[in-house]
């Protein structure tokens, strides 16, 4: 009786772990479609851009300034298959800008236009910290980009890519410590 009983406990088990089977063999399946059926939406969003060719060793310049950062930004033609090829004083942008943040700030004009991998960028920034740079480095490419195709300036100019933020550092006045900051006041 107990033969019976543990037989038909492991065909229950093996009933079970094959159903089990079945769907995790089912649901790879699904997302391989869906992963196919992605991947052919991205590929046409992206065959949409053609980006002109600048020529071989020619390259467009483009001036950005935040706060006391200048960033000269050049624009080259893209025979490697890197994507996103952007390098800040020599150095990959994702390497020089540690934080997320900065990096998407940096690209933002390139992802844009979706032109991940057609240009590469190198930049010279020097002046101010981290932010500012950034801010400029997004500058001088939104501009660089406008020279090389002014049919691009409506879609850069509408996503404010080609507003230069004017804000500066108040310069300090005589009689205070900082720019507004006054002396304690003491009555006696």
């Amino acid at each position: 009786m107990e033969k019976q009983i543990d037989e038909q406990l492991k065909e229950e088990i093996e009933e079970g772990q094959l159903k089990e089977d079945i769907a995790e063999i089912k649901e790879e399946e699904n997302l391989e479609i869906l992963n196919e059926v992605d991947l052919e939406e991205k590929t046409k969003k992206q065959e949409v851009i053609e980006a002109p060719k600048i020529g071989n060793g020619k390259y467009i310049e483009g001036i950005g300034r935040r706060k006391e950062a200048v960033a000269r930004v050049r624009i080259w033609d893209n025979n490697t298959s890197e994507t996103l090829p952007i390098y800040v004083n020599g150095r990959l942008y994702t390497n020089y800008f540690p934080a997320l943040y900065l990096q998407k700030t940096v690209d933002a004009p390139l992802r844009k236009l979706r032109l991940l991998n057609q240009y590469l960028v190198t930049v010279q920034a020097k002046g101010g910290g981290l932010h500012g740079q950034a801010d400029a480095i997004k500058l001088g490419l939104a501009r660089a980009l406008v020279k090389l195709n002014p049919e691009w300036r409506p879609k850069l100019k509408k996503a404010g890519f080609l507003t230069r933020d004017s804000r500066e550092i108040e310069r300090k006045k005589y009689g205070l410590k900082k720019a507004r900051k006054a002396p304690q006041w003491h009555k006696r």
